[in-house]
């Protein structure tokens, strides 16, 4: 697949991915936007009701009271006790046999008499109420309602609402202060919800009922928790499907790798076997063997040659590394000191090709490890390389390996006087790859997969490696592996 339609494939689903958690973030606000609106609405109605309830309180209480005050009656005497025997009654006297026009026209005007009292008496009484309920106002607002039964109000016509969540309330008086309020009254985070009191009432003598829910935040949530675990869902696609687009870019760059590593190695095994080829047809030939300086150019060419092969061979077991497998071993025990000798006149050809020279200095006296011959000696190949490839071309090239215990381990230390390496390199220069910037040089090759390999190759060993470098002053690796007794 080529790389603009995964990139478009991204792109897409990207957008569908955003563009599905917009429109379910959208609907979840528009759901409790909702909610709100209608919690705020039926909270409304239930305190306005409230206020109504408790105006006729006040006007049963201040009927009941006038009624007592006329006939002295109960205590616990209401406008709904009240009957029309606690009127000023009438009587129709019974009417004689011979019963005339005169005396029909009396009884009609007694009848009609009584009834206008009783109308008036009744008219009396309401007006009598009514100046009452004027002077209400002047009245303590503790003795107009019944603290006891407000909260039962409340609550009854919250429920009436459908609103079964608990609430607290206080009433204001016009500057705000409390004058009375629930015993857990505590509004700080909290929507007030406000309901005038007597609203016929003078404007300075005006009470307020503030009321608030503790919980309306996950009264109001409840309502979408059910898309909740969707969202929850889509994020999680969301970041399977990033880390999908990272392996797949990942595959195609590893599968490019090692397109360009096949290609690339099947020419550079080209060249060596060729020139080994050549170099073993010239020796048998009986000119050659007669000219000892023929004979031994050719001996050099098979060597630099054989040298230039094992080197490709480890770049393939390093390739080999990529299927992150684990590496089989065949350990055994070997003198860090010996090996180090032998790698370091095999190479020392090459550093004094380039120019350069190469010391030993081994003052490690406990130098046993235990380790895979092939691939311990590859690492140490891999850092001595590296000394060459990126050496100094106004200067000659100085690499020194070193080795020295520390407690019970051998460090071995190979340094070089090379181009270094920025600080801000440092901590990469291990990872798979990887290659440092060399700026305008164009002659360093490869795949940024050596130093990935020495990595792996020491942890596997039970060892540390670590860099220290200065840009234009050199670099030293220090691998620290585990002495055992000979």
């Amino acid at each position: 697949m080529k790389k603009s339609t995964i990139w478009l494939l991204t792109g897409v689903m990207i957008f569908a991915f955003i563009g599905l958690l917009y429109l379910q973030i959208n609907y979840i606000r528009i759901i409790l936007q909702n909610k709100e609106d209608q919690f705020e609405e039926a909270v409304k109605r239930s305190l306005f009701q409230v206020s109504r309830d408790l105006e006729l309180d006040e006007t049963k209480q201040l009927f009941t009271s006038r009624i007592l005050q006329k006939y002295g009656k109960q205590k616990d005497l209401s406008s709904s006790q009240f009957n029309i025997s606690n009127q000023p009654s009438f009587s129709v006297q019974a009417v004689p046999p011979s019963f005339g026009k005169n005396d029909f026209q009396t009884a009609s005007k007694a009848i009609q008499e009584a009834f206008s009292d009783g109308f008036v008496y009744q008219q009396n009484l309401l007006e009598e109420v009514i100046r009452s309920a004027m002077k209400g106002s002047e009245r303590p607002i503790e003795e107009r309602i019944d603290m006891k039964k407000l909260e039962s109000y409340i609550s009854r016509e919250l429920e009436n609402n459908n609103l079964n969540i608990p609430f607290i309330y206080a009433i204001t008086d016009k500057n705000k202060e409390l004058v009375y309020a629930s015993p857990d009254y505590r509004t700080s985070h909290l929507e007030v919800f406000s309901q005038i009191l007597f609203p016929k009432d003078p404007s300075d003598k005006l009470y307020t009922l503030q009321v608030a829910f503790p919980t309306q935040n996950k009264y109001d949530l409840n309502s979408t928790g059910f898309i909740v675990p969707s969202i929850i869902f889509t994020i999680v696609l969301l970041f399977v499907f990033i880390y999908t687009l990272f392996i797949v870019f990942k595959q195609r760059r590893l599968s490019e790798i090692k397109t360009d590593f096949v290609n690339n190695m099947t020419h550079e095994l080209k060249t060596p076997v060729a020139s080994i080829s050549l170099a073993a047809q010239t020796l048998n030939d009986a000119d050659v063997s007669s000219s000892p300086y023929l004979r031994d150019h050719a001996k050099k060419v098979i060597t630099d040659e054989s040298t230039r092969l094992s080197f490709l061979v480890e770049k393939v077991l390093q390739m080999s590394l990529f299927d992150d497998r684990a590496v089989r071993f065949k350990m055994s025990k070997l003198d860090a000191n010996d090996v180090l000798t032998d790698v370091a006149r095999t190479f020392a050809l090459r550093v004094e090709n380039a120019g350069g020279m190469l010391a030993l200095d081994l003052d490690a006296t406990e130098s046993t490890i235990v380790v895979d011959k092939m691939h311990f000696t590859n690492v140490m190949f891999n850092l001595m390389e590296n000394a060459v490839k990126y050496r100094r071309h106004d200067v000659p090239l100085m690499l020194i390996v070193r080795t020295w215990n520390f407690a019970d381990k051998i460090q071995i230390i190979i340094e070089d006087n090379g181009i270094g390496i920025k600080k801000e390199s440092l901590k990469k220069i291990f990872d798979r790859f990887y290659r440092v910037p060399t700026g305008n040089r164009h002659d360093v090759k490869g795949f940024g997969l050596g130093l990935a390999y020495v990595k792996r190759i020491v942890t596997d060993f039970d060892g540390v490696i670590k860099v220290e470098s200065e840009l234009s002053e050199g670099t030293k690796f220090i691998i620290t592996l585990p002495v055992v007794e000979n």
